[in-house]
C-alpha cells in the first residue's frame, strides 16, 4: 500500500522530500557556482575529495568521459578527460558544456527520488509516492494481466535513447523471458537513411574523416557535426582535425549557415530545406550533357544508370535514372540546372559551377548528416545523395566516400544478450502512436510490418525508460496527447527517468532511474579513433532510485522468471564476463581493473583511415555489396515492386530512383495561411531533449526562431521579440532570432526544447518545442519521422 500523503504535483513533491537537502548539503558555494564548478573543489576543506570516472550515455555518439568530483559522497564538480595515459594524437575524450553541467542534472529540483503512481489524468503531472513493492506488484498485477487477456503481442517497449552502455537496455532481455513483446525497428534520427540504405550500397557503410585529407573537394549535405557531437573523441575533434589537415575545398549544403559552416568552410551553399534530390538531379543533368560522368564505373559497379544497366524486367521502360534525368521517363520533365534552380533556390549558374568542380576534382568525398533525411521525402534525399559520387566515379578510392555519413572506428562492446523475442512482428517506431490507436489494423503493406503480414493486437502495456520520446520528440503532441490520455486504448504505462520530463507525465508508474555513472559501466564508441570508457558509482546510492537492471530484477522476481534473467549474476558480473569475452578477441585490451583505473582506454584504427566500399571497388565479383544485385543500386527493382504492390495514399508515391517528390508541407505546398516553411535543427544546449531543464544552458541557449531579415520585417519582428509560431497542428511561443544565416522564406526551431502547455486546457506550448507544430504522418517508404517537413506562420505578439 502506499503511503499517506496529499495529492501534490510532481515538482511540489520534490521540493518538501529532500532534492533541495541535496544541494545544501554541497555547501552554499557548491549551490551557486558556475556552470565548470570552480572553485567547488575548495568548498570543503575538512572533507577529502573523491575523484571517480565515468561516461555520458545519453544518444550522442560522443560517449564522453567524466571526472567526476564528490566531497560529503555529493557531486561537487564535473570536469572532462585531462589524461594522458595511452595517448593517441594528444587526443581527449573531453565533454562539451552538457556533460560539464551535470551536477545539476543530478541535483535537479525535479530529480526523481522514490517510486509514484498517477493520481491525475494522464499529461497532467500528478503523482504520489508509494513503495517499491506496490510499485513492483502493481507492474506484476498489470502484466499478467495483458498476458492473459491479449497476450505477449499486447506489450511494446518504446526506444529510450539515454540507454546506453553495455548493461543499458536489461528490459528486452526482462521482457523476452516473460514470452516476448511487440518489436519496433528504425530510429527517431536515422530512420530513412537506415531503410534506404540496404537497397542502394546494401549497409551503411561511410569513411572516417580523416579520409577528407586525401581529398580535394568535401561536399557536405546537412551535416553540423561541431554541434551535434560537440564533445569526445569523435564528430566535432575529428571534423576540426580534418579541417586543419585536409588541402580540399570544404562546401556545406544547408539551409541554415550552422557553426560548423560559419567562418571554417570555404563556401556555404543555402538551400530550400528538402530540395537535396532536386540539386543532385540538376548537378547530374549538367554531368550528363558535358560528358563528365564515369560511364565504365557505372557500367561496372551500378545498376539503372542507363538502359543497358537496368534489370532485366524493367529494361525498355525509359526508367532508368539517365531517363529520369533527361526528360525521356517518369514526368517527361529534363532535369535542367534552370529546372533545379527553381526548387532549390540555387542559381543556375552555380549549380553549373559546383557540377563542374565535382565532375573535375580529383578525389570527391560526399558526406551526409541526417538532416536532409528526416523528411517527409528523405528516402530520395539521402539516395540521391548516395548517387552523387557513383555519377563520377568517386567511390572506394583514397579521398572518397559512399554519400552514406562519415564513418567511424569503434571499441565494440558486447552487450547483456536480449535472448529470443518469441514475438517476430516488428513495427516502425515512429508508428507506435498508430499501434495503439489501431494496431490490429496494422499490416506489411499500409505500415511497414517486418517479420510479420500484421499487427496482432493493439498495444496495451508500454515500458518506457530514459527517454522522452512519447511525446516530446514525438510528431504532432496534440495528436499523441489525446491516444495516450485514453486509457481504453494503451491501459498501463510505465516509465522510469531521472526527471519528470513530458514523456513521464502519461506513466501510471514512474520509477526514479539512475544514471550510468551513478552505478558499474562500460562503453565503446569512436571515430577516427576508437576508445572505451569504464567507471564505478560516483556516490553512494541516494533516496529509493535504482539501476535499470535491478528494477528488472525486481520485476522478473515478481514474475517468477528471475534466476532465467540474471542467471545468478549482478550486473558488475555481467560487465565483467562479457568484457573478458571482448578482451579474448583483442588481448590489446586491458584488463577489467586497468581499464577501471584507466576511465578511457585509446586504440588507433589499425587501418589508419577507413575507406567506403573500397573492397568492392577494388573486386566486386569477390566482394559482392549485400544489395539485391551485389552492386550500387542507383535504380532498385527491390523498391519499384514496393511501389507496385504497398497500400499508399491517393497523395503518396515513391519509385525504385532517387527522384525528386516535392514535400507534403514544404516549399512547393506552402499556403496563404501558412506561408513558410518550417525545419528543425539540432542545437548546442541539448542533446535532443537531454538538459532541456537544465536553466544555464537554457540562459546560454534561448529557444529562438530563426527567420531571415525580409521574412521578419513584413511581420513586424526584430530580435528578441516574443511571437507565436502556428499552423494546422498546434501552436507555440517563443523568441526570435533575425538573422540573415537562413534562407529567406523558411524559419527554423531547434528541436527538444521541454513542451510546456496546459493539455486539458488551451494546448498553447510557452516551451518552443517544434513537435507542437509537427505533423504524424510517416513518409511513404520507411514509414520513418517526417519532423523536418512543415509550413506554419509566424507573428509578432503584441506586449
Amino acid at each position: 500500500m502506499s503511503e499517506a500523503m496529499p495529492t501534490l504535483s510532481r515538482r511540489a513533491f520534490v521540493k518538501t522530500t529532500g532534492a533541495l537537502g541535496a544541494l545544501a548539503a554541497v555547501g552554499g558555494a557548491a549551490a551557486t557556482d558556475s556552470l565548470f564548478g570552480n572553485g567547488v573543489a575548495q568548498a570543503s576543506a575538512d572533507s577529502e575529495e573523491k575523484v571517480t570516472w565515468g561516461h555520458c550515455a545519453i544518444n550522442c555518439p560522443g560517449r564522453c568521459a567524466l571526472r567526476i568530483h564528490t566531497k560529503d559522497d555529493e557531486v561537487v564538480w564535473v570536469e572532462g578527460d585531462t589524461s594522458d595515459d595511452n595517448n593517441i594524437d594528444e587526443m581527449q575524450v573531453r565533454c562539451c558544456l552538457r556533460g560539464r553541467s551535470y551536477r545539476r542534472w543530478i541535483n535537479h529540483p525535479d530529480r526523481l527520488n522514490y517510486p509514484m503512481k498517477r493520481v491525475g489524468r494522464r499529461g497532467e503531472g500528478k503523482f504520489e509516492r508509494i513503495s517499491w513493492d506496490e510499485a513492483i506488484d502493481t507492474i506484476a498485477e498489470k502484466l499478467k494481466y495483458t498476458i492473459d487477456t491479449y497476450g505477449n503481442e499486447a506489450i511494446y517497449i518504446h526506444m529510450g535513447s539515454g540507454t546506453s552502455s553495455t548493461t543499458a537496455r536489461p528490459y528486452w532481455r526482462m521482457f523476452n523471458v516473460l514470452g516476448g513483446s511487440l518489436q519496433f525497428y528504425g530510429s527517431y534520427s536515422t530512420h530513412q537513411l537506415t531503410y534506404t540504405t540496404p537497397f542502394v550500397i546494401g549497409s551503411g557503410s561511410g569513411s572516417t574523416l580523416n579520409v577528407i585529407e586525401d581529398a580535394t573537394l568535401y561536399l557536405a549535405f546537412g551535416s553540423n557535426p561541431t554541434v551535434t557531437t560537440q564533445g569526445g573523441g569523435c564528430g566535432h575533434t575529428d571534423y576540426v582535425r580534418m579541417r586543419e589537415n585536409t588541402k580540399a575545398k570544404i562546401v556545406h549544403v544547408d539551409p541554415r549557415l550552422t557553426d560548423t559552416v560559419a567562418g571554417h568552410c570555404d563556401e556555404w551553399l543555402p538551400i530550400n530545406p528538402g530540395t537535396d534530390a532536386a540539386l543532385i538531379a540538376g548537378l547530374a543533368h549538367y554531368l550528363i550533357e558535358h560528358d563528365l560522368v564515369d560511364l565504365d564505373f557505372l557500367h561496372t559497379y551500378c545498376v539503372g544508370y542507363d538502359e543497358e544497366t537496368m534489370p532485366e524486367a524493367y529494361k525498355g521502360r525509359n526508367m532508368s535514372y539517365y531517363a529520369y534525368i533527361m526528360g525521356e521517363g517518369y514526368d517527361k520533365v529534363e532535369k535542367t540546372p534552370e529546372w533545379a534552380s527553381k526548387i532549390t533556390g540555387i542559381a543556375p549558374q552555380k549549380i553549373e559551377e559546383l557540377a563542374q568542380e565535382i565532375g573535375t576534382t580529383e578525389a570527391l568525398f560526399v558526406d551526409q548528416g541526417y538532416g536532409s533525411q528526416r523528411r517527409s521525402n528523405g528516402e530520395w534525399n539521402c539516395w540521391a545523395i548516395m548517387v552523387l559520387p557513383a555519377l563520377v566515379g568517386q567511390v572506394g578510392k583514397p579521398g572518397t566516400n559512399s554519400g552514406y555519413p562519415h564513418g567511424s572506428y569503434s571499441i565494440n562492446l558486447t552487450s547483456i544478450p536480449d535472448l529470443e523475442n518469441p514475438i517476430k512482428e516488428q513495427i516502425p517506431c515512429y508508428l507506435y502512436t498508430d499501434a495503439i490507436d489501431h494496431g490490429h489494423e496494422m499490416t506489411a503493406k499500409n505500415a511497414g510490418v517486418k517479420s510479420g503480414d500484421a499487427v496482432k493486437s493493439d498495444i496495451k502495456f508500454m515500458f518506457y525508460g530514459a527517454g522522452n520520446c512519447l511525446t516530446n520528440q514525438h510528431g504532432d503532441i496534440n495528436r499523441t496527447h489525446d491516444i495516450l490520455a485514453d486509457e481504453s486504448k494503451c491501459e498501463f504505462i510505465v516509465c522510469t527517468n531521472t526527471v519528470l520530463c513530458d514523456s513521464a507525465k502519461y506513466a501510471d508508474i514512474l520509477l526514479p532511474d539512475s544514471f550510468r555513472f551513478e552505478q558499474v559501466s562500460m562503453i565503446g564508441t569512436g571515430g577516427d579513433t576508437g576508445y572505451m570508457i569504464a567507471g564505478q558509482p560516483c556516490t553512494s546510492r541516494k533516496f529509493e532510485r535504482k539501476d535499470p537492471y535491478e528494477i528488472a530484477t525486481l520485476i522478473s522476481r515478481a514474475m517468477g522468471t528471475e534466476e532465467e534473467f540474471t542467471e545468478g549474476k549482478t550486473q558488475e558480473e555481467w560487465i565483467k564476463e562479457l568484457y573478458e569475452k571482448d578482451r579474448a578477441k583483442d588481448p590489446s585490451l586491458p584488463t577489467y581493473d586497468e581499464a577501471m583505473e584507466m576511465g578511457v582506454y585509446k586504440k588507433a584504427n589499425p587501418k589508419g583511415k577507413t575507406i567506403a566500399l573500397e573492397a568492392f571497388v577494388a573486386d566486386p565479383s569477390a566482394n559482392p555489396l549485400k544489395t539485391a544485385s551485389g552492386k550500387i543500386e542507383i535504380f532498385s527493382e527491390s523498391v519499384e515492386k514496393l511501389a507496385e504492390t504497398w497500400d499508399l495514399a491517393e497523395d503518396e508515391q515513391f519509385h525504385g530512383l532517387p527522384l525528386y517528390i516535392p514535400e507534403w508541407y514544404g516549399v512547393e505546398t506552402t499556403t496563404k495561411e501558412n506561408p513558410l516553411v518550417l525545419t528543425g535543427f539540432h542545437y548546442r544546449g541539448r542533446q535532443h531533449s537531454s538538459w532541456g531543464n537544465i536553466d544555464i544552458l537554457k540562459e546560454a541557449n534561448p529557444q529562438e526562431v530563426w527567420i531571415n531579415p525580409a521574412d521578419a520585417e513584413e511581420r513586424g519582428i526584430v530580435s528578441g521579440d516574443t511571437v507565436s509560431v502556428t499552423n494546422d497542428f498546434g501552436e507555440t511561443h517563443l523568441l526570435a532570432k533575425v538573422t540573415p544565416r537562413i534562407v529567406p522564406g523558411t524559419v527554423a526551431i531547434s528541436q527538444g526544447a521541454w513542451h510546456e502547455a496546459d493539455m486539458y486546457g488551451d494546448r498553447v506550448d510557452k516551451g518552443g518545442c517544434i513537435n507542437t507544430l509537427t505533423c504524424y504522418r510517416p513518409s511513404p517508404l520507411s514509414k520513418g519521422n517526417p519532423q523536418h517537413s512543415n509550413i506554419c506562420q509566424v507573428t509578432k505578439i503584441a506586449g
